[in-house]
């Protein structure tokens, strides 16, 4: 499968500004990164982005899907952490 995650090069203030768009675009579910939700921790701007920007990714898995400004790229490596499950592509 294929994961969508904030590039390692993004500035963590591009990153809160595409992580607020991702959040807020309609269909996104960003409970998990929220305090108490099961992808919260790692809490680092890098993490909650990944798991925002792979969400919105997956809805439509498309290389265009997975931009977000430049601050998100593609990859073959699974994410997912502990009870931190990423979604991946079917």
């Amino acid at each position: 499968g294929t994961w969508c995650v904030a590039s390692q090069s993004a500035s963590t203030s591009a990153l809160q500004v595409a992580l607020d768009y991702a959040c807020g675009y309609s269909g996104v579910d960003c409970s998990a990164i929220q305090t108490g939700g099961s992808c919260f921790n790692p809490d680092t701007i890098h993490d909650h982005a990944s798991y925002a920007f792979n969400s919105y990714y997956q809805k439509n898995p498309l290389p265009t899907s997975c931009d977000f400004g430049g601050t998100a790229t593609i990859t073959t490596t699974d994410p997912s952490s502990g009870s931190c499950q990423y979604p991946a592509s079917r």
